[in-house]
């Protein structure tokens, strides 16, 4: 999955962009927090669990 891809959809379900990271940037949503991974492309599996973790639609 593209990253910006899976950043759109975290956006819209409402998380914020919070901090860079060494390789991650940060997104946040109440108390919890997101790390995304500062690829191009997200391994299938990975974007998959963070949809499936915080339930993304």
């Amino acid at each position: 999955m593209k990253r910006r891809d899976l950043i759109k959809l975290l956006e819209k379900n409402g998380w914020k962009f919070y901090r860079n990271g060494g390789n991650h940037d940060v997104f946040i949503k109440e108390n919890k927090a997101e790390m995304i991974p500062r690829h191009t492309e997200i391994a299938e599996n990975l974007a998959k669990a963070i949809i499936k973790r915080n339930k993304l639609k």
